[in-house]
């Protein structure tokens, strides 16, 4: 079992999360984040962390958001890790619970 981050990190962005990982499996994006399926341990300190609200357990992604599952696989073989908490994208307060942001990730 891993983590996910979904949709609502998309423009936001927040970084607490990457802090209190243990093993460092988060990856960078220019306006999203993603968890590496292949190193997350499942540890479950992150999704509390998130302010977004944007991190679930791959068994409890909704419905609607499922793609995100394979989709940070994939970006986290592209992106760099991160491992230390940034400032929050600039209008990251006006993104948070925007729904259907898909098309504004950026690879």
């Amino acid at each position: 079992m891993t983590f996910v981050v979904t949709e609502n990190c998309i423009k936001c962005k927040y970084t607490d999360c990457v802090e209190v990982c243990p093993v460092d499996c988060f990856y960078e994006g220019p306006n999203f984040l993603v968890i590496d399926p292949e190193e997350c341990i499942d540890c479950a300190l992150c999704e509390p962390e998130c302010p977004a609200e944007a991190i679930f357990s791959e068994d409890e992604v909704p419905e609607n958001q499922q793609h995100f599952i394979s989709l940070n696989a994939e970006l986290a073989s592209h992106w760099p890790v991160i491992n230390e908490k940034k400032a929050s994208l600039p209008d990251a307060a006006e993104w948070d619970g925007v729904p259907n942001k898909l098309q504004h990730l950026e690879k």
